[in-house]
């Protein structure tokens, strides 16, 4: 018990546990269609196979002109083009644009050659048959976009390593490519232990029992990350079905999770476990609440322990967590949390040197919303299950002052 006690001693800041412990694994290639790629993580650029959107177009009902002939047009003095004909949606121009000419264009339809500009409708009127009369003028590429204004062939339509949105996706299919090459779904198995931790589906609990709530929520929170939660089996606290049951989940895992497994007490066996299985980069962070949690490479495969109490538990793998999940999967820079800018309701105190993590309600008013502190015991689930969000007191801090203005992160 002394030495995993003395293993604080090299705890580190979770800006040092961020920067630092970034494993080299990355989850392999894969093909996917379009129908499942959002917020999947590209494995290379995806580049335009020919300009988009391949033909100049008209972005508004009305004229395709050229734009000299409108020059000095104005509603006291308007200029007169001739109607040469029109274009039809989904079709090529059969007619072109000449010197003192119209063609009527429809949003989004082919410009006809000759035309450098579209006139807005509600800037003509057809003061007789075959005559328009242009009351404002345009200047060249008015009214239209360019056949490679979207994108030219070549250019980077998405970039690798970040992940996909639903406009991305969009854009894709305009480029007509239906399918991308991603990282797979990083595979997190979740190991729970603790002689006291039974299934969630136990109807009657003995006395000192509990349900194993905290793997369910981790899971949510690797689906979150684009990740593929892996439920192990309980194991009691006994040293050898520890190191049996992490060497499995080891050798199926892009990243594994032991939870309620680096507490400091006397029964903890999450070090030696895992010293035999790989090598430990820090056991203990300077957080709160979640200081004692444990960081290894296995082989190759990262390992996270965290502390045993359910909230500890849960903010310390969204803080270091759920980055390695996106990681894995060539994701260096995780999509940022949703924030809102709030006052603090009552001051906080905190201890220099250490990142506090404090859950709160946020209440929505003018001019600004207020974040309330919501405190309770780490092996309160209540607590995280009440809050909106969460506030950082970062480590120089000695605490935040009622009515400090600062960014609430959401809970998604």
């Amino acid at each position: 018990m002394r030495r995993a006690s003395r293993e604080f001693f090299t705890a580190r800041t979770v800006g040092e546990a961020l920067a630092g412990f970034r494993p080299a694994r990355r989850t392999p290639v894969e093909t996917v269609g379009l129908a499942d790629a959002l917020h999947r993580v590209p494995a290379a650029d995806v580049r335009a196979p020919a300009a988009m959107p391949g033909f100049a177009r008209s972005t508004v009902d009305g004229y395709a002109v050229r734009a000299a002939d409108t020059y000095g047009a104005s509603e006291g003095l308007p200029s007169y083009v001739e109607l040469a004909g029109a274009v039809r949606m989904g079709t090529a121009p059969t007619v072109a644009v000449s010197h003192g000419e119209c063609v009527a264009v429809p949003t989004g339809a082919v410009l006809p050659d000759g035309a450098d500009a579209v006139v807005m409708v509600e800037h003509t009127a057809e003061t007789m048959p075959g005559t328009i009369e242009v009351t404002r003028p345009v200047a060249p590429g008015a009214g239209l976009v360019r056949a490679d204004e979207d994108a030219a062939a070549g250019d980077v339509l998405v970039a690798a390593g970040r992940p996909l949105r639903a406009a991305q996706l969009g854009f894709l299919a305009a480029a007509g490519v239906t399918s991308v090459a991603v990282r797979a779904r990083p595979r997190v198995a979740i190991v729970s232990t603790g002689d006291e931790v039974v299934p969630p589906g136990t109807a009657t609990l003995a006395p000192g029992q509990v349900r194993d709530a905290t793997a369910s929520a981790l899971a949510g929170l690797v689906r979150d990350a684009g990740g593929e939660p892996v439920a192990a089996a309980i194991v009691p606290d006994d040293r050898g079905a520890l190191e049996s049951a992490l060497r499995a989940a080891l050798a199926d895992a892009d990243l594994v999770v032991v939870s309620a497994g680096s507490s400091v007490g006397a029964r903890d066996e999450t070090a030696g476990a895992v010293a035999a299985l790989g090598e430990i980069w820090c056991h203990g962070l300077a957080v709160k609440p979640g200081k004692p949690t444990l960081l290894a490479d296995c082989a190759g495969v990262p390992l996270v322990g965290l502390p045993g109490n359910p909230l500890s538990a849960l903010v310390v793998f969204g803080l270091v967590g759920v980055p390695l999940v996106w990681r894995l999967a060539g994701c260096e820079h995780p999509p940022p949390e949703p924030t809102v800018r709030a006052r603090l309701g009552r001051d906080l105190a905190s201890a220099t040197g250490r990142l506090d993590v404090v859950q709160v309600a946020v209440r929505y008013g003018v001019p600004v919303p207020t974040a309330e502190p919501l405190f309770g015991p780490s092996a309160l689930l209540s607590v995280l299950a009440r809050a909106d969000g969460y506030v950082i007191v970062p480590e120089p801090a000695t605490g935040l002052d009622a009515g400090t203005e600062l960014t609430v992160t959401l809970h998604r």
